[in-house]
């Protein structure tokens, strides 16, 4: 066979191998395109859901304030003289009576002296004219004595009686002074600093310097302001007739919730228009004497009867710009977008004014991994912060099953379709 014929069927061979080889190829890279194509399964995304519950609830308002004592007076002295002694401790309690300062009582017992001389003196010119009137008396009816010498006998008498009532009278005001030169406690409290030391000579009067400060202990003020809304819906005489019954709790800088109770004390008589609120004192029982005047309060007042609420854990709000919302899981296993109109805390969780149902639920934990109209595996929890739904979980009604409130019997399953858990 020539060379030249062999060559060419040589090379019609490799040209039909190629052809085939490449027609393979061809059909792989297309059924690698057509499998590419086809859309991979989406996995719905694993979330905690909880049941919106339904509680009375007390609706809460918190303020800020400062403690202030109930009875705080400034010890002045009521008479001059040289402070000679001191009879307590800075910052001691003191009973009322108990005595603080002692001012040299030595003059103002001479003046007691004195008026008690003036006294007895008096009462013996009383006396004496009493029984001189008497005698007249006698005389003026026999006509043994003249009328002018009976009208003088008369007027020495009242004379001396007058006299003696000034004199009981300057002897009244010694005792006092010589009372007021021991300096006592008006009230139970406590006391501060000696503000005038031993040997200082103090004046008498309401512009005199203190000489310390005494405030009550046995309960303490705390002062609010409270706006106009609150007002009206907790304080107000239309809202409560008993001052009493409105819920007041009160709370320290140091501490974390709020552990005293106490009254609304006071309320003042107007409310202010340019700030738009109205000054009120509540009053707290201090028999530890721990509440100081001064310290930071923070006080919050609870309106008088309850409500009906919802509640749900905030973690499970969401924000999209100046909205709220959560997603609400239907019973295909969806999650719904929803917004809602928030209210107060109660305790760890949060009132829903608006945009809930009681039964209704909701996505508490992984909110992040969804998206609204996707689909989702929820795994049924106790909504967070609510002992009362974690009663309602492990007590069931009558012909419920263990462990599930009835809103929450069916569950969805990954596909969609309803099982019963």
């Amino acid at each position: 066979m020539p060379n030249s014929i062999r060559q060419k069927k040589i090379a019609a061979m490799i040209a039909a191998a190629l052809l085939i080889g490449s027609g393979g190829v061809l059909l792989s890279q297309s059924g690698n395109q057509a499998h590419a194509d086809q859309p991979a399964a989406v996995q719905a995304a694993s979330v905690d859901v909880a049941v919106v519950e339904s509680r009375q609830v007390t609706d809460w308002q918190d303020y800020s304030g400062r403690l202030e004592a109930v009875e705080r007076v400034e010890i002045r002295p009521l008479v001059s003289g040289t402070l000679t002694k001191i009879h307590f401790k800075d910052g001691d309690l003191v009973k009322k009576g108990d005595t603080l300062f002692t001012i040299d009582p030595r003059p103002f017992e001479a003046e007691v002296a004195r008026a008690q001389a003036q006294v007895s003196s008096s009462e013996a010119r009383l006396d004496y004219t009493s029984h001189d009137l008497e005698r007249a008396e006698r005389l003026i009816g026999d006509n043994a004595i003249a009328r002018r010498d009976y009208e003088e006998k008369r007027n020495a008498a009242l004379e001396a009686k007058a006299a003696l009532l000034a004199a009981q009278a300057s002897l009244q005001t010694a005792r006092l002074n010589l009372e007021y030169s021991h300096i006592t406690a008006p009230v139970t409290g406590r006391i501060s600093r000696a503000e005038v030391t031993l040997g200082n000579i103090v004046s008498a009067g309401a512009n005199s310097v203190p000489l310390t400060t005494l405030v009550s202990t046995a309960n303490i003020y705390a002062a609010i302001e409270v706006d106009e809304q609150s007002y009206l819906k907790f304080i107000s005489p239309e809202q409560s007739s008993n001052s009493k019954a409105i819920k007041v709790l009160l709370g320290l800088a140091n501490e974390e919730g709020f552990s005293r109770q106490g009254h609304i004390g006071s309320v003042d008589n107007r409310l202010d228009p340019a700030s738009g609120t109205i000054r009120v004192r509540a009053v707290f029982e201090n028999g530890n004497g721990q509440l100081l005047p001064g310290l930071y309060a923070r006080v919050r007042i609870g309106s008088g009867s309850q409500r009906e609420a919802l509640l749900i854990d905030e973690k499970a709000v969401g924000t999209d710009q100046d909205k709220r919302f959560v997603l609400v899981v239907d019973d295909k296993g969806q999650a719904n977008y929803r917004e809602v109109q928030m209210g107060a805390p109660q305790g760890n969780l949060r009132i829903v004014e608006n945009g809930l149902k009681a039964g209704e639920r909701i996505v508490v934990n992984g909110l992040q991994r969804v998206r609204p109209g996707s689909q989702v595996s929820p795994h049924i929890v106790v909504m967070p912060g609510s002992e009362q739904t974690a009663a309602r979980l492990t007590t069931p009604a009558a012909g419920q099953p263990s462990g599930i409130t009835a809103a929450a019997r069916t569950l969805p399953s990954k596909g969609g379709k309803a099982v019963n858990a």
